[in-house]
């Protein structure tokens, strides 16, 4: 088989692995949704109390818990993109010198 076929072929491939992946993940979270939809209480300070299905819980908590470690890692990033602008901005910097110098 020719590289590029086999290449295509591998593309292909992964694409639907990926999506056989995506439809049994859908399929597990669907089962553990239906199994757990029983009403739990969370009781808070002061006498306040929440009811609502386990599985709407867990979701609320999942996606509040994704939020804060994206938020935590905002400030890493920007700071990770700034210094590849300084260093960027002197790659450029010293290029132009090299040009200037052979010229």
């Amino acid at each position: 088989m020719p590289p590029l076929l086999h290449v295509k072929f591998l593309r292909k491939f992964m694409r639907y692995l990926s999506w056989l992946f995506k439809i049994i993940l859908f399929v597990l979270l669907l089962g553990f949704a239906i199994k757990n939809t029983e009403t739990t209480v969370i009781h808070y300070f002061l006498g306040y109390e929440w009811q609502a299905p386990l599985v709407l819980i867990l979701l609320i908590f999942f996606c509040a818990g994704a939020a804060i470690g994206i938020m935590a890692s905002f400030g890493y990033i920007l700071r990770q993109k700034r210094k590849m602008r300084l260093l960027e901005r002197e790659l450029r910097l010293k290029d132009e010198e090299g040009r200037q110098a052979t010229q």
